[in-house]
Order: structure tokens, then C-alpha cells, then sequence
């Protein structure tokens, strides 16, 4: 059913922001990610014309990407006192953000629809919306290639489903930063080099999703310690398998617990396991409701996060980074909760998901303890990398609203840009090489 041009423009204005369904409108007025192609009402969220399609000038491969938004001014800095006027487009974490921190603020900037991808990406989610379906009671997909497979989602296990299986480029390779900032601001950067390749968005036969492998790189006391992961597209037909290396023990060892609440690597307790990427892994702990398409204030091109001229300690501050830096916009995204299945154990008993709808990244993430209060709240702040061209994050950040600290993963700014495209095969990925990769 199509929608009158009325009803068209009061879902777009927000009026009924989380009633419809895709299928109520004509593929036409669809982008081949699934999202509303138009603007709203308002003029406050533009169309999609194609997103980022070249570069911004003096751009090559290998540099820190270029903002091309700079000239963009701050429309309006929410703070505690006046959040008020925009609590409905704030989701709960960010109000309990300024509940906790009265320092806190978001800059809010014009909507730039950015995201972009390579035309196969296109082609895979036109037939994904034909082929594509869910398996062992939604635990896992098939029919589907390279991409999101549900482009018009009708359910909150295929919404969760687009995000682990978004296109991120077919490999890559990074050098990152991790900081877990005590309550007083201090930190120790915690380097990591992490490779992967996507064994799904390669075409590679099999259940296989990734391979994945994490070193520890500095500082001394962690230096060699690594993790490598295989991940499946159907983890309860073939549950994620795991191996660490320590390098005091030189022993490698199988690691069955690495999903789901375990501790994520070097985090120093304020992040999970299946934190990494706001969320990954098996989705079969949690009831998943698609509540619908909402219009919210979330982090978006987040170049001057990224920027190599902006240094770490610019960044990093007591309580949560510094919000001079953060640019956050209007979008419409898909809002998912999920609620923790009666007879499993997770220490997060809800997780509310705001996922981008131009790109099925999650943007922002609550999660709530056993009381029903909210415990931490994520951040996943993206930019598009020009050179595949992919929309992703440049640091993810899990604030811990209880211990007042928080963990971020990605800094970038003094390092090398990610490699992506790299001729990884699944030889590189094997368990047996992780004792020569951790004394290297």
C-alpha cells in the first residue's frame, strides 16, 4: 500500500514516527539500503542523493579523511538546561548523560546524508530483499550476499541481523588506540592491530561471517597478548569459535567464553565481549522488538574526532570525552529493544538500539541492568572512509553511568589510516600461527 501524500508527511515530520513499516511505501521511494529516500516535512533531514561519491579535493588513499563539512556551523548546543525543548528526539541514555554529567552538552549540526557504498553493495541488497530469509528461529540468515540482508526490516531479529552483516569492505587491517580513562580523566593508551577478513561480504563459501585477529601492542604489560576469532553466520548451528595467546604462558588456548558478557579485551571491566562494534555475536539471548523509525539527535560525521590534528589528549576527559569535538545531527533511525529471554544470563537484562537507516549501523546503544536502570550507554561516532567508499565508525565509546567512567575504542588521530582491501585469505586467520604472531 502506498501512502497518501498527507500521511507521507506526517511520518516524515514526526508525527507518527513509530507506526509504519517499509512496506508502506513504493520501492521508488526506498534508497537501496531500505531508508526513506525523501527529507522531512520540516527541511531539518534532506533527501538521499548518493551520499559521499568522490573524495573532497587533495584527498588520496592513506590519509587521515578530510572533513568536508567543516564550514557546517552548530545550529543549537543542547545542555541540562534546556534539553527539555528536545527530549523527544534524545534517546534515554543521552538524558540520563546529562542527568549524570552537568558539563554535558551535544552539538547539534545540519543533517548531512553521507553515507555511500559501491555499486555491487546496491546490486547484493536489491536481491537480498528478494532471497534473503531467516533460519533456526531467526538465529541465523541465508540467501543473502555481501550485504545487509533485509533492507525492509519486519522484525527486530532482521534489523540486528542488517547491522552484523553490513557491508565494512571485504578486509582490513588497523592499528588502534583504547583508552579507559579513571574517574579523574588519566589513562594509558592501549594499543591494538586488529585484521579481518569478511568472509561473507568476500563470497566465500560456507557459514563462515569473519575472521578476526586482535593484538595487543603496547603497553609492555599487555604487549602480545591476542585473540583470534572465527564468527559464524549461524551461531547456534556453529557457535562462534575463540583462541587466545598469552605470551607469558606461550600457550595458545581455546576461549569459549569470548562472546556474549565475558570482558571485552583490555577494557578494564566497562565493556562486553559482544560490545565490540556496539554489538556482535549470536543474538539468541534477547527478545528483539523492531518498535519502528524514529527521528533522533545521533553522532554522525565525526571527522573532527578523527582528524590527525586533533591529539589524544584533546580528546580523552574525566567523565566522557570532550563534547567540543563530537558533532551530532537529525536522522531517522530504526529503534530496536531487546529484552533478555527468560532462562538465559546476560548482565545487560535490555539493550535499546538506534540504528542508522542509510547505512544499518548502529549509531547509539542503552543498555539496562537487572533493575531496569540504564547502566551504560554506547556512542558509535562514523564517518564515510573515501576510499572504498564505507560508512563506519572512528570511535566507539561505552559509558558506564554507574563507576562515572568509560572506555573508547578507535583513536585513529596519530596513527595510520585503516588498510582496507588487503589480500587476506583464511590461511591467515589459522590458530596454529598465533604463537609466531605474539613473538613477532
Amino acid at each position: 500500500m502506498k501512502l497518501s501524500r498527507i500521511a507521507l508527511a506526517g511520518f516524515l515530520s514526526g508525527a507518527f514516527t513509530l507506526a509504519l513499516t517499509p512496506a508502506a511505501f513504493a520501492a521508488d521511494e526506498l534508497t537501496p539500503m531500505g531508508s526513506i529516500k525523501a527529507g522531512n516535512a520540516s527541511g531539518t533531514i534532506p533527501a538521499w542523493t548518493g551520499g559521499i561519491t568522490k573524495p573532497p579535493a587533495g584527498y588520496s588513499a592513506g590519509m587521515h579523511h578530510p572533513d568536508p563539512f567543516a564550514d557546517d556551523k552548530v545550529q543549537v548546543t543542547i545542555t541540562a538546561a534546556n534539553m527539555g525543548q528536545y527530549a523527544d528526539k534524545l534517546t534515554e541514555g543521552q538524558k540520563a548523560m546529562f542527568a549524570r554529567y552537568p558539563d554535558y552538552k551535544m552539538n547539534i549540526y545540519p543533517t548531512r546524508r553521507s553515507v555511500s557504498y559501491p555499486q555491487a553493495v546496491y546490486d547484493a541488497l536489491k536481491a537480498n530483499a528478494q532471497n534473503a530469509k531467516l533460519t533456526d528461529n531467526g538465529n541465523g540468515v541465508e540467501g543473502a550476499t555481501l550485504t545487509s540482508p533485509f533492507p525492509t526490516p519486519k522484525n527486530g531479529q532482521e534489523a540486528v541481523w542488517n547491522h552484523l552483516m553490513r557491508f565494512r569492505g571485504t578486509s582490513f587491517e588497523r592499528t588502534v588506540g583504547q583508552a579507559n580513562p579513571t574517574a579523574d580523566g588519566s589513562y594509558t593508551m592501549i594499543t591494538i592491530n586488529e585484521k579481518a577478513l569478511f568472509a561473507y561480504s568476500s563470497g566465500l563459501p560456507g557459514n563462515t561471517l569473519l575472521y578476526f585477529l586482535q593484538t595487543i601492542e603496547a603497553p609492555a604489560r599487555l604487549a602480545g597478548e591476542i585473540l583470534l576469532v572465527h564468527d559464524t553466520e549461524d551461531q547456534i548451528k556453529e557457535p562462534r569459535s575463540a583462541w587466545t595467546y598469552n605470551p607469558g604462558q606461550r600457550r595458545v588456548r581455546r576461549a569459549p567464553n569470548v562472546a556474549y558478557d565475558n570482558p571485552g579485551t583490555a577494557a578494564d571491566g566497562l565493556r562486553t565481549s559482544d560490545q565490540l562494534d556496539i554489538y556482535n555475536g549470536a543474538i539468541d539471548r534477547y527478545d528483539w522488538n523492531l518498535v519502528g523509525r524514529k527521528e533522533m539527535y545521533v553522532p554522525y560525521n565525526a571527522y573532527k574526532l578523527h582528524s590527525d590534528s586533533v591529539k589524544y589528549d584533546d580528546i580523552i576527559m574525566k567523565g566522557h570525552i570532550n563534547q567540543d569535538l563530537a558533532r551530532y545531527e537529525l536522522h531517522r533511525v530504526w529503534v530496536v529493544e531487546g529484552t533478555l529471554k527468560s532462562g538465559t544470563s546476560h548482565i545487560y537484562n535490555k539493550r535499546v538500539f538506534y540504528i542508522d537507516e542509510d547505512s544499518w549501523q548502529i549509531l547509539a546503544a542503552d543498555l539496562y541492568d537487572s533493575r531496569g536502570q540504564i547502566w551504560r550507554v554506547q556512542e558509535a561516532h562514523c564517518i564515510n572512509y573515501y576510499d572504498v567508499p564505507v560508512f563506519w565508525s572512528t570511535l566507539d565509546i561505552s559509558y558506564d553511568l554507574q563507576s562515572g567512567r568509560y572506555t573508547a575504542f578507535g583513536f585513529d588521530n596519530q596513527g595510520p589510516m585503516y588498510k582496507f582491501g588487503l589480500p587476506f585469505t583464511p590461511a591467515d586467520f589459522n590458530p596454529n600461527t598465533l604463537r609466531v604472531e605474539g613473538t613477532r
